[in-house]
């Protein structure tokens, strides 16, 4: 594997001190899906293939994740949620290569991914679509008409689902219960796996499964993933981190990262 121990946590390290210098919210959501963004991007992502990424709200784990691939300097993440940045706090239109529309206005980022896939479809080009889509924006019937466009079409993309279970408002369960997700994925004709989306083997081993039409990734993760007083607290998608939330945040991070090293190795 490309994608090492080391290296994740760097990423996570960086993430944290990029919203603790900006003392902006959106924590939670980001640390739950930058294991997945890290593992499309190091093990999965072709030459020809495109990334969208849907849950617009993690733009900050998209852009340390382009960070870690030499995408983005150092100061480009010093000036995150700053006035004049290119790195707006959802990802932005037409400044950064890697990043083909602004999104976060939740539920479409699927269709914009069909879009692309169409379009490759039509002039006979080469390459997979990868989305990365939030449980919650699943409320959106956008995604459900996305969902029949792509499996009509047979249209080549990878729908990945970043499963924390929380939105802004609390339990997804109980703002609208769509359990089981996969089993509708399923019913709409789509091949469907899931995995745990902090297994970065199997994460990375079902973003390489080879498939002659659309895929969905349902991926179990945890908001606020690594950091104990995070974990699983809707509270996370807003508050910012503290200066002793911070430091507690990256003990915890390091230690998870030691304790999981061996695995990834």
């Amino acid at each position: 594997m490309r994608l090492t121990p080391e290296l994740l946590l760097k990423a996570r390290l960086r993430l944290l001190r990029m919203h603790y210098e900006s003392k902006v919210g959106h924590i939670g959501g980001n640390l739950s899906c930058l294991d997945i963004l890290m593992t499309v991007y190091h093990e999965a992502l072709g030459s020809l293939d495109q990334f969208v990424l849907s849950k617009g709200h993690s733009a900050g784990a998209l852009y340390v994740t382009l960070w870690s691939l030499g995408l983005l300097s150092d100061a480009d993440l010093t000036s995150f949620h700053k006035d004049g940045t290119r790195l707006s706090g959802h990802p932005p239109p037409r400044s950064i290569p890697e990043i083909p529309f602004g999104t976060g206005s939740l539920g479409h980022g699927l269709g914009l991914a069909a879009g692309l896939a169409l379009g490759k479809k039509l002039k006979g080009e080469g390459g997979r679509l990868f989305c990365l889509t939030s449980d919650g924006e699943w409320n959106e019937g956008s995604n459900w008409e996305a969902l029949t466009f792509i499996r009509h079409h047979r249209l080549n993309i990878t729908l990945i689902v970043d499963l924390n279970g929380l939105q802004g408002f609390g339990n997804t369960c109980d703002i609208a219960d769509l359990r089981p997700l996969a089993a509708k994925f399923r019913a709409f004709r789509l091949e469907t796996l899931e995995v745990v989306g902090h297994d970065v083997p199997s994460l990375a081993e079902a973003l390489g499964h080879a498939s002659q039409g659309p895929l969905a990734v349902v991926a179990t993760t945890k908001k606020g993933h690594g950091v104990s007083f995070m974990e699983d607290l809707f509270e996370w998608h807003y508050l910012p981190l503290s200066s002793e939330s911070y430091r507690q945040a990256v003990r915890q991070v390091t230690s998870l990262c030691a304790t999981h090293s061996a695995v990834l190795s």
